[in-house]
């Protein structure tokens, strides 16, 4: 089970560096991307060059383009929303096989059971990540327990799974006990007063650490 800290504020670049040796994927969050553009990437690359990138383009259409600014700016993973066109997916997959690199899909978009359509993705599309938009986890319309049934069936048919939307200290037992390949926190490390601490705490929990996928040879 590997750890992605989402970086979401600019001001949480910062944590970066603090929190390398600890983290499996930093990702740089749509907000950093927006304001920041490709240099976001780059700047996490430097901040801890032996860790991979996602981008969290939220990508819906031009997907060739953006997959190879994406790509090439130095990005191991970028998200295309699941609600995007065979078109796109097969687009960005095309530039993922050049690169070398994989495609997260973002469920944010869906609402209530997924269906067999929205599963039915092209090669390179390795993960799939179960989202609780947070616009709708604030106003209190919506956990990340609301969705952890849908771990089970993305594993039987055959997907990674990653989870996100308001992981932290008081329901990370819940979401490792569904077994998620992927862990993503946010605020949980970035809003804490002690970011090593917290991110030391969630290493400590999660099982089966040093998987080394997907960017070591398996």
């Amino acid at each position: 089970m590997l750890l992605q800290i989402a970086i979401d504020r600019p001001e949480s670049l910062g944590i970066v560096r603090q929190v390398a040796d600890l983290v499996d994927i930093i990702e740089v969050g749509t907000p950093v991307l927006k304001r920041f553009g490709l240099a976001a990437i780059s700047t996490c690359r430097e901040l801890a060059p032996e860790v991979p990138v996602l981008a969290d383009t939220k990508t819906v259409d031009g997907g060739a383009e953006e997959a190879e600014m994406i790509f090439n700016a130095g990005a191991m993973f970028l998200t295309v929303l699941s609600s995007a066109a065979p078109a796109t997916r097969q687009a960005v997959s095309d530039v993922a096989g050049k690169y070398g690199a994989h495609v997260v899909v973002d469920t944010l978009t869906e609402h209530g059971d997924l269906s067999e359509a929205t599963l039915a993705y092209p090669p390179h599309f390795d993960v799939v990540c179960v989202h609780v938009p947070t616009d709708a986890r604030l106003a209190g319309d919506m956990a990340l327990s609301d969705r952890l049934k849908w771990v089970a069936k993305l594993h039987e048919l055959g997907y990674r799974v990653s989870l996100a939307g308001g992981v932290d200290r008081s329901n990370l037992a819940s979401i490792i006990s569904v077994g998620p390949e992927i862990v993503i926190v946010g605020s949980g490390i970035t809003a804490s007063k002690d970011p090593r601490g917290i991110t030391e705490w969630i290493v400590s929990q999660l099982p089966q650490r040093g998987l080394g996928w997907p960017w070591e040879a398996q």
